[in-house]
């Protein structure tokens, strides 16, 4: 079983990053602040003015540590890896099925039922545990429906019909988002997604959760050999990870949108650690963004039952098995990619 190793997340502006020894050192105005050895990291990314010196970027390509650049609000702009693994003949099956309206619409089919199904999962405890009836039963009710709808996708659906149902199922979904929110009512509202930028401080916490996620994502397509920009569900467009995209659909709803809930309904975010700019977009100050990394970390950690391996593993590793599970099925060792579906 693959190591749950640890991602540096680095938000503070003007950090500087270098190597001494076999650790890596932030800088923050000269001073240490942080030392990481490089056999804890699994990836290190870098939010805006993060800088990083050349002999560590060489050192974290010899020992396969995936350094990825982000603007402050982390939009990927650019990934620094070293060699890859695996060989050449699975990224050509990759590209070949990805060239398959067939083949692509399958492995897409199993992306999207694992991501409704576990939208129907976080309804349904919600529901369960809801001090309030109306809201419960609201949530219970997109629950049936999205319910509904992954049992429809039990038989092939073309790409761009399956894109509908995904939309479609999503809007439902975010349509009774502010239902899960029952703390802090007056300071983080949800109506609905916004991004880039995002209008108020749920979607900024969505925003800023679902960059970390796709950082993730990339790092175990790299790792596994697969070619993170070339996706099924999500196709080819210049500076998107495709691939890496398609595998963080399943895990929004269980990773980051329950992350996001958590620290609201707790209480460990309040809404003066946000400010809006001139422009409409919400940000996170420093304090805020340590607490959200600081607490995606600690849910990384936590074990949970995999469903197709019959295994407990962390959750951070999820990302890692799923991209090793998809390019067993490119292979020909699986029939099909079994989605994650959390019970």
């Amino acid at each position: 079983m693959k190591q749950h190793l640890n991602t540096l997340f680095v938000t503070t502006q003007g950090a500087f990053l270098v190597k001494k020894g076999e650790a890596v050192v932030v800088r923050v105005e000269k001073k240490e602040r942080l030392r990481v050895p490089f056999i804890n990291l699994g990836s290190i990314a870098c939010f805006g003015r993060v800088g990083c010196s050349t002999p560590l970027l060489g050192a974290c390509a010899e020992h396969g540590i995936a350094v990825s650049l982000l603007t402050e609000q982390g939009r990927f702009l650019a990934a620094v890896n070293g060699f890859t693994p695996g060989n050449v003949l699975l990224r050509r099956e990759q590209y070949r099925r990805a060239d398959e309206a067939d083949g692509s619409a399958e492995i897409a089919r199993a992306c999207v039922i694992g991501k409704l199904a576990n939208y129907r999962t976080v309804l349904r405890r919600a529901a369960r545990e809801h001090a309030d009836a109306e809201a419960a039963e609201a949530l219970t009710r997109v629950a049936k429906r999205i319910d509904q709808t992954v049992q429809s996708l039990a038989k092939p659906v073309a790409l761009d019909p399956l894109r509908g149902v995904e939309g479609e199922a999503s809007s439902n979904y975010f349509g009774v988002f502010n239902h899960l929110i029952t703390a802090q009512k007056d300071g983080f509202q949800f109506t609905s997604r916004s991004r880039r930028p995002p209008l108020d401080a749920v979607n900024a916490l969505l925003s800023f959760l679902y960059s970390m996620l796709a950082h993730d994502a990339r790092s175990a397509c790299e790792a596994t050999g697969l070619d993170a920009a070339v996706g099924f569900l999500h196709r080819d467009r210049p500076g998107r990870p495709g691939l890496a995209l398609d595998l963080m659909e399943e895990l929004r709803p269980v990773l980051a949108d329950r992350v996001a809930l958590s620290l609201i309904n707790r209480q460990q975010v309040k809404a003066s650690g946000f400010t809006v700019e001139p422009t409409g977009g919400v940000l996170m100050d420093d304090a805020t963004r340590r607490t959200v990394i600081a607490t995606y970390q600690k849910r990384k950690q936590e074990t949970v039952l995999h469903p197709f391996l019959n295994e407990k593993i962390t959750v951070g590793l999820i990302v890692h098995i799923q991209a090793r599970l998809l390019a067993r099925h490119l292979r020909g060792d699986l029939d099909a990619y079994p989605p994650f579906a959390w019970k």
